[in-house]
C-alpha cells in the first residue's frame, strides 16, 4: 500500500494579557498552558529525524513569550527565551504564517486583514530569523477566497482548510478531495489548499491511541491510487489532553513518541511530514472551491460563523468594529493627502489602529456574549486618538 503521510498541525493562541492575568488569578492554569508549550520541543528532542509538527502561533502569544517583562515574571516556571530558541529548529518544526490579533478574517473589515498579516510577519520574520513563511494558518480556521490574493501577496505557498467547507470543481472521490492538496483560485490569483480531516483531528484534540489512529487511517485511505496526506489540526495548548503534567498522560507521551518511534521502522507505513516537502515531491492536483466557514467549535460546524456571530450583541459589536474601522482608514487617507504631515496625527492613527486590530480578536467574539464588552473598551480605546486625528486634520485642511 501506499505510505501515508500525516501532517501534524498545532494550532497555540492566548490573548493579549491573558497569561498575565492568569497568573495573578488562575496561576495553575497559567503554569498548565506555559508547561504545555515549553513540552513540546523537549518531547520531540531525539526525533529530529521523523518529528514533522507545524506550529500556528498567534502574534499576541509571541508577544507575550518575547517580552522581557513577562519572561522575568515566570522565570523558573519556563524560560521563554529557550522555549522561543528551541521552536526555531527547523528539523522539527514548521511554523506557519498567522494573523497578529487571531482574528477570524471573514468577519471583519477587508483593510484590516492585511494589517494583521503584516505585523504577525513582523514578528515572526524577527524571532524564527526568516524572512519567508511558505504556508497560512487562518485564525478559527476562518477562511474565505477572498483572501487568496493577499496570501499569494504576501509569499504564502499553501493554505489550510476545513474538510467541511471544500467543494470540488471537478470529478474526484472522497479520499482524493480530503488527503490530496488542491488549487483554489479567486481573482486571478491561485493558493494551494491543504484539507484538514475534522474528525481525526477531533479524536487528536480530545485524545486518542496510537493503534486507533493507525486503523482509522489505514481504512480512510484504502481507496487512494495516490499518496495521501493526512492532515490533523486541533488547538496545542487546550484542554486536559494537551495540559496534563503526566508524561504518561498527554498528547505527547501517550500518541506522538509511539506514533515516532513506530515510523522509524522499515515497514512502517505511515510517516510524519511537512506540508512544503510533500508538495515539493507530488505537488497539489485538482480545482477546488472552498466556501467561507470556519472549523467547528463543539456545538457548531462552522457554518455561518455562529459561534462569533450569534446573538445580537456580538452582531452589534461586529458592526461597531466595521464602523470604526472605515473611519480609521478615511482617517489614514485624509492625512496621506494633506501636504503637511503631522507626525503627531501620525502616532494618533497608530495608535488607534492597533487598538481597532486588537478588538476584533476572535475571542472577543468566541464566549457568547462574555467578551463583547472588550470589544468595546479596544473600540472605545481606539476612538479617542481617532477623534483627536480628526480634529487636527480640520486645522490642516
Amino acid at each position: 500500500m501506499n505510505i501515508i503521510h500525516h501532517a501534524l498541525v498545532l494550532n497555540l493562541h492566548q490573548p493579549a494579557g491573558n497569561l498575565e492575568y492568569l497568573l495573578e488569578h488562575n496561576p495553575w492554569e497559567a503554569k498548565e498552558i506555559l508547561y504545555a508549550l515549553d513540552r513540546m520541543p523537549r518531547a520531540l528532542w531525539g526525533y529530529e529525524d521523523v518529528a514533522r509538527v507545524h506550529l500556528a502561533l498567534s502574534g499576541t502569544l509571541l508577544e507575550t513569550l518575547s517580552n522581557p517583562n513577562f519572561q522575568q515574571r515566570v522565570y523558573g516556571i519556563v524560560k521563554c527565551g529557550d522555549l522561543l530558541w528551541h521552536l526555531q529548529n527547523t528539523a522539527l518544526f514548521e511554523i506557519l504564517g498567522n494573523a497578529y490579533y487571531h482574528p477570524a478574517l471573514p468577519l471583519i473589515p477587508g483593510p484590516d486583514r492585511e494589517e494583521h498579516i503584516r505585523r504577525w510577519l513582523g514578528i515572526g520574520q524577527s524571532l524564527f530569523d526568516r524572512t519567508q513563511f511558505t504556508g497560512f494558518w487562518p485564525p478559527e480556521m476562518a477562511f474565505t477566497m477572498e483572501l487568496i490574493p493577499l496570501l499569494k501577496k504576501h509569499g504564502f505557498r499553501y493554505v489550510l482548510v476545513d474538510s467541511l467547507h471544500v467543494e470540488p470543481l471537478e470529478e474526484m472521490s472522497w479520499q482524493e478531495l480530503r488527503y490530496r492538496p488542491h488549487i483554489a483560485e479567486y481573482g486571478g490569483e491561485e493558493i494551494i489548499v491543504v484539507v484538514r480531516d475534522r474528525e481525526l483531528s477531533d479524536a487528536q484534540e480530545a485524545g486518542m491511541e496510537f493503534d486507533w489512529f493507525l486503523n482509522e487511517l489505514y481504512h480512510r485511505t484504502q481507496g487512494c491510487d495516490f499518496p495521501p496526506l493526512v492532515t490533523t489540526c486541533s488547538d496545542g495548548d487546550n484542554g486536559g489532553w494537551f495540559r496534563n503534567t503526566s508524561e504518561e498522560g498527554n498528547f505527547w507521551g501517550i500518541f506522538y513518541q509511539e506514533l515516532l518511534t513506530k515510523a522509524r521502522r522499515d515497514n512502517a507505513f505511515l510517516r510524519p511530514t511537512f506540508v512544503h516537502d510533500y508538495l515539493d515531491k507530488y505537488g497539489a492536483k485538482g480545482r477546488v472551491k472552498v466556501n467561507t466557514a470556519a472549523w467547528n467549535t463543539g456545538d457548531h460546524s462552522g457554518i455561518d460563523f455562529v459561534q462569533w456571530t450569534g446573538s445580537e450583541l456580538q452582531k452589534e459589536a461586529l458592526k461597531r468594529v466595521a464602523e470604526t474601522s472605515a473611519t480609521l482608514h478615511e482617517l489614514k487617507q485624509k492625512q496621506a493627502d494633506t501636504q503637511a504631515q503631522d507626525p503627531e496625527i501620525a502616532q494618533l492613527l497608530d495608535e488607534a489602529e492597533w487598538r481597532l486590530l486588537r478588538s476584533e480578536t476572535s475571542c472577543h467574539f468566541y464566549w457568547g456574549e462574555a467578551w463583547t464588552h472588550r470589544a468595546h473598551q479596544d473600540l472605545d480605546a481606539a476612538w479617542a486618538p481617532m477623534n483627536a486625528a480628526a480634529q487636527k486634520l480640520k486645522v490642516h485642511s
